[in-house]
């Protein structure tokens, strides 16, 4: 069975740049670019009003972005290589801190927050996987090593006990956050995958990259469950709905899917236009329907409602 999306705003020049990283909070959308400027937006009027400009936030621009569940809590990596964190008072983000290691460039790549933002994971370029802690001034309590690749996404599953990553050798792995050790190697992508993401209850790991393929496993077997095909380009962000019935997934054709988990197949598949999507987050609720958002290339945003009630 299909589900309808309408493409119900967009937001052009959005950025000056191409949009890197999108991240939500339950009532905005945090945008960042090859700019030095991350743009906050409130997701709960209809027109998504620009509500805060943080003005050069980060010098060469802002790869990754990334917000806890309970939307305290912000992070953001920038091309100079280094992580600044975010905490936001009367709808309003201020500087918190920085990550400081001698992060160099390429240093830090991807970035994940814990559902209460104390914890930090990120990836770097010798595919080593670190992980943070917030409120111990950005202490490092975790290094896992991987095969050396570079590593190109991450994610925290919600209840805090496992990381994942992806690198450019098709690798994926999952981290146990309590013993600190190799949790499962997964077989199945050999090419680069860039993004993986926990399904809200813990219980499935989406991985896709440049396979083109949306690869589904179990985090505690390790055994890959399914793979969901249909993208013709490289994959290169995903996100699961709140209920994690679906999954949503952007491309370098510029082409966004909706995936039923139950069906096992695409169910929408949207094209704004022909321009790489660097990111794709479904939106908060409002009321019964869902909706998302999309940016990359174009520089702009759009948004996309449900187009029935239910």
């Amino acid at each position: 069975m299909s589900k309808q999306y309408l493409n119900s705003h967009t937001i052009d020049h959005a950025h000056v740049t191409d949009i890197f990283s999108l991240a939500v909070t339950p009532t905005q959308l945090v945008t960042a670019s090859g700019s030095s400027a991350i743009k906050v937006y409130s997701t709960t009027e209809p027109d998504f009003p620009l509500v805060q400009t943080i003005e050069k936030a980060h010098k060469l621009g802002c790869h990754h972005l990334a917000t806890s569940r309970n939307g305290e809590v912000a992070a953001s990596a920038g091309f100079g290589g280094e992580v600044i964190i975010w905490s936001i008072k009367e709808e309003k983000w201020a500087e918190r801190g920085q990550i400081l290691d001698g992060n160099k460039a390429g240093e830090v790549w991807a970035i994940a927050l814990s559902e209460d933002g104390q914890f930090l994971a990120s990836t770097s370029i010798d595919g080593r996987i670190n992980v943070w802690d917030n409120l111990a001034d950005g202490a490092k309590i975790r290094e896992f090593e991987t095969k050396g690749s570079y590593g190109m996404s991450i994610d925290l599953s919600r209840d805090g006990r496992f990381t994942a990553s992806g690198h450019e050798n098709g690798g994926v792995y999952i981290f146990n956050n309590d013993t600190g050790r190799l949790f499962h190697s997964l077989p199945g992508l050999v090419k680069p995958v860039r993004a993986v993401s926990f399904s809200p209850g813990g219980k499935l790991l989406a991985a896709a990259g440049d396979s083109k393929t949306i690869a589904l496993y179990d985090p505690l077997s390790g055994e890959q469950v399914t793979n969901l095909t249909g993208h013709g380009a490289w994959i290169f962000s995903l996100d699961w709905s709140s209920t994690g019935e679906y999954v949503l997934s952007g491309a370098f054709d510029g082409k966004a899917k909706v995936w039923s988990i139950d069906q096992r197949t695409c169910v929408a598949t949207h094209a704004g236009s022909d321009q790489t999507l660097w990111s794709v987050k479904w939106l908060p609720k409002t009321g019964r329907n869902e909706g998302f958002a999309t940016a990359g290339a174009s520089r702009s945003i759009s948004f996309y409602r449900e187009a029935t009630g239910g």
